[in-house]
């Protein structure tokens, strides 16, 4: 009896023993042998990181790692490269994107004759009334003006000379403008409106006219729609290859997710089929137009849309475009601007929208996302979200957020760490913008409230980072230069501007990750590269932490990884 007991003992031994641990059993990947910077909270610094299933299932020494590798395991060697958390998009425009891809992109030219070639170029190639359409430029970036400005913006006279049998579309880089020729007016019927004196008044818009009551071509804000209902819808085929472009984009880049500020229901669908299909190659965490009020009502009315498997496609917040731009002086101010007296901007939508859809996002479990670059437009936000928390005190965690939180008045940036409000910054806007801005803004109040990191960050507030692509490139080691050094990208003004607001490595890093996480309600799933997260991570061909800042810039992405899958990998 004991001898049968023994072998039945053995027999169970045997069987235990030779069943897979979570230890023993093999990893699908080992990356090691580079700089692996976890962004945890001890600021661990492994030899290797062991991957299965998509998710990390080990963080440590190379040694140890081994238990880990099995005849199938891949051994991926960093080759000394310095491998981070995935990089998070906060804020942009992925379809806008993937239409910068096929449509003209305007971002690098330097003045008007510039475009005006870009644009007799795509009209040779153009078929009689095919619509021309093109985003990115910036009247405040150019080398040089035109000879005749109205209200700081060119006027469509040569544009329209070079265009006279297609309608021309040209979005601000901003996208808070833009500008159409004389036949995009044409069809619109605002020539004839011009001419019979009505021209409508747009509520949060303008359409800029000169001394003698003549469209220029400029529209401003929500003007845009006047020209935007003639424009052609895209097609399916072409909409979803704008999407397969921008996500491309973004494995180029580093971006293993991205926070799109803004979408339609038919965008939303369109995602919902991309990750279907297994063709969603970027996480998504989707901001629901705002401005749409049947959309939004709907969405409040169903609730939250939470991808908590696979952490692909999650749609639990609502963006509210609230003010404009600097750039096209539309950004709400509370004193006039310094270049333009008797211009404050203007608000976008009605603060008492605000409040409404505040209300229903506390309590149907949605964030709200508003945009506000001006201080007026901050402050009043700010407002709104104060007398929602006040009414509904039981939600804490809201996690409610202002885009690009740009000038504020210093009077409320206390408020954002008080009011757990995240600044949702895009830090190379400061790169791009701070050398005309201050002409808008004044010494004074560029120096006491614009791009206010490190002040935000004392407030206790979480600042997240982000490119608002397709208004800047998507590359974040731009903001990321940016954010450590204050400067334009040629490297400008020797030691940046406003210095004490620089943020350290350390917290640019975590703008990009672990708090950018945060932002979408993720940072338990990923930010960071620690046991059981997603297996998302950016590797560089240098160490961001600890190159000179001046070779920043240099930087190439050199991998992406997505789930434990290699998306992208830069070509020797």
């Amino acid at each position: 009896m004991k001898k049968q007991l023994f072998l039945l003992l053995v027999v169970i031994f045997t069987v235990f023993s030779c069943q897979p641990n979570e230890k023993t059993a093999p990893a699908n990947s080992i990356f090691y042998n580079g700089i692996i910077h976890t962004v945890d909270a001890n600021n661990t610094k492994p030899e290797a990181i062991a991957v299965r299933a998509g998710k990390i299932v080990f963080v440590g020494s190379l040694e140890e790692a081994n238990d880990y590798k099995g005849d199938s395991t891949l051994m991926i060697d960093l080759e000394g490269k310095t491998m981070t958390p995935g990089f998070i998009e906060t804020h942009g425009h992925l379809m806008g994107l993937g239409y910068n891809e096929l449509n003209l992109n305007l971002m690098g030219i330097k003045n008007y004759d510039e475009m005006i070639d870009l644009v007799a170029e795509a009209v040779e190639k153009a078929e009689p009334g095919e619509w021309i359409l093109g985003r990115g430029w910036h009247q405040s970036k150019w080398d040089k003006q035109p000879d005749k400005l109205v209200k700081g913006f060119q006027t469509h006279d040569k544009l329209s000379a070079v265009s006279a049998n297609n309608p021309v579309f040209l979005r601000h880089a901003s996208g808070h403008a833009a500008f159409a020729n004389a036949k995009a007016m044409e069809i619109a019927g605002v020539n004839q409106l011009a001419i019979e004196g009505n021209i409508p008044e747009i509520e949060g818009g303008e359409v800029i006219t000169d001394e003698n009551g003549n469209p220029t071509g400029i529209f401003s804000e929500r003007a845009t729609s006047l020209i935007n209902k003639y424009i052609p819808e895209e097609d399916e085929e072409r909409n979803n290859t704008a999407l397969a472009l921008a996500i491309k984009a973004c494995q180029r880049n580093g971006i293993t997710s991205f926070h799109d500020a803004s979408a339609s229901q038919e965008t939303i669908d369109r995602y919902q089929q991309f990750k279907d299909d297994g063709k969603l190659g970027v996480r998504l965490y989707v901001m629901i137009a705002g401005p749409d009020r049947d959309l939004t009502k709907k969405w409040l009315n169903q609730g939250p849309m939470i991808d908590s498997v696979d952490h692909l496609l999650t749609v639990r917040s609502i963006k509210l475009n609230c003010d404009g731009a600097l750039g096209n002086r539309g950004a709400w101010l509370l004193e006039e601007y310094s270049d333009m007296p008797g211009e404050y901007g203007m608000a976008t939508l009605p603060m008492e929208y605000v409040l409404e859809v505040s209300r229903g996002g506390l309590e149907k479990g949605f964030q709200v996302c508003a945009h506000a670059i001006g201080d007026r437009a901050n402050r009043e936000i700010l407002d709104q979200y104060e007398t929602a928390f006040n009414e509904n005190p039981i939600i804490t965690d809201h996690r409610f957020r202002i885009e690009h939180a740009q000038h504020i008045h210093p009077d409320d940036i206390p408020r954002f760490g008080q009011m757990n409000v995240i600044a949702a910054m895009q830090a190379v806007h400061l790169s791009s913008d701070r050398a005309w801005a201050i002409e808008r803004l004044g010494e004074k109040r560029i120096k006491e409230g614009a791009y206010m990191w490190q002040s935000l960050l004392k407030s206790g507030a979480k600042v997240i980072n982000g490119t608002d692509v397709p208004v800047e490139p998507i590359k974040p080691l731009a903001s990321f230069f940016a954010s450590v050094t204050r400067q334009s990208l040629d490297g400008m003004p020797k030691g940046g501007y406003e210095p004490n607001e620089k943020m350290t490595r350390e917290q640019a890093l975590r703008s990009y990750t672990i708090d950018a996480a945060y932002g979408e309600f993720e940072e338990t799933v990923k930010g960071s590269i620690e046991v059981g997260k997603l297996a998302d991570f950016t590797v560089f061909s240098q160490d961001i932490m600890t190159v000179e800042e001046d070779k920043i810039l240099d930087t190439k992405v050199e991998m992406t990884v997505l789930g434990g899958k290699v998306v992208y990998l830069r070509k020797k």
